[in-house]
């Protein structure tokens, strides 16, 4: 007699395997953000049919291919443009897939409402703006999805179960070493949408049940955020949810395989509460950095902590590295 899996069970499996494929597409096209992107050859890298990719890609993302590849470009420019490094805006331009600087002023205007370079010039007021913000605590309930609960009643938190807001929990202190890390193999599972208490969920019900079944419990653990809410929209935000694994492991249905750059990146140790690390995050970002000498490259920034150690049962503190690439201005 044949055992078959539930029909719960084939359903989950198959919508991991979408999620692995289009995960493999959605990295393909951050690589190649500066070149033609080819719609047979994504549908190669995803394994489905030519004739039906493009279809299977809109209902999935909720966008078509062309308006997700344009997004992305306009929203890496838009980082790039607010890092302050001088680069020429027709540079920025080419090396996000724009054929000439016209072209690429017109898109930006149409996406951000503004020219690129007048969002150059506005990056350190809006800087100042978020800094001003965190300090007044005017952006406390700025965020649907905070968690409104008395302190006595809080659900546990778990790894990345901060909310992203602005609230300010204390001044932020920090000290910030800048070292060598080495290149990391990662298994990851994606969530797309907000940066907020999904986060933690996401950890919690996805991510921990996986590595147990694995033997990955004391593995060190990365959360990688792809995109700055600032600028993209919260339910197009993608993060994975990663655990370091060797050379020859293999992940299965449900997780896919990726390497975490190594190289230079500032460090910062963080612990307190975790609905305070998302003011670590700009802190790091939006004051430290201009003043550091340093910029931030396009590797992806992450947190770095251990699934085991990382939250104080006692105090309820989340204790971890926020990692952020950097090279000489």
């Amino acid at each position: 007699m044949i055992n078959t899996p539930p029909p719960d069970a084939l359903m989950r499996a198959s919508r991991a395997e979408y999620a692995r494929r289009m995960n493999r597409v959605l990295d393909y096209i951050d690589q190649h953000l500066d070149a033609p992107l080819d719609l047979a050859q994504l549908a190669d890298v995803a394994n489905f049919s030519r004739f039906h990719f493009h279809r299977v890609f809109a209902a999935w993302m909720g966008e078509t291919l062309g308006d997700y590849a344009r997004r992305r470009r306009l929203e890496t420019a838009a980082a790039r443009l607010a890092r302050g490094s001088g680069e020429p805006v027709l540079d920025i331009a080419l090396a996000s897939g724009f054929g000439s600087g016209e072209a690429f002023a017109r898109a930006f205007k149409l996406q951000f409402g503004c020219t690129p370079t007048a969002w150059r010039a506005e990056a350190p007021a809006r800087a100042a703006a978020q800094l001003a913000a965190m300090r007044s605590g005017g952006a406390a309930h700025s965020n649907p999805d905070q968690v409104h609960s008395k302190r006595d009643q809080a659900r546990p938190r778990a790894p990345g179960d901060h909310d992203g807001s602005l609230t300010l929990f204390g001044e932020v202190e920090m000290e910030v070493h800048i070292t060598d890390l080495p290149a990391v193999r990662v298994a990851y599972q994606r969530k797309i949408g907000p940066y907020g208490p999904q986060i933690g969920a996401f950890w919690r019900d996805a991510m921990a049940p996986w590595m147990q079944s694995h033997a990955l419990d004391g593995q060190p653990c990365f959360g990688v955020g792809h995109d700055d809410p600032s600028i993209t929209a919260p339910d197009k935000c993608r993060y994975d949810a990663c655990v370091a694994v060797p050379d020859d492991f293999q992940p299965g249905a449900l997780a896919s395989i990726a390497t975490l750059p190594g190289g230079r990146y500032a460090v910062a140790r963080f612990r307190g509460q975790p609905l305070a690390i998302a003011n670590a995050w700009t802190w790091l970002t939006r004051e430290w950095l201009p003043s550091s000498g340093m910029q931030c490259d396009d590797r992806p920034c992450f947190e770095r902590f251990q699934v085991a150690t990382c939250m104080d049962p006692a105090t309820g503190e989340f204790s971890g590295d926020i990692c952020i690439p950097v090279r000489a201005l």
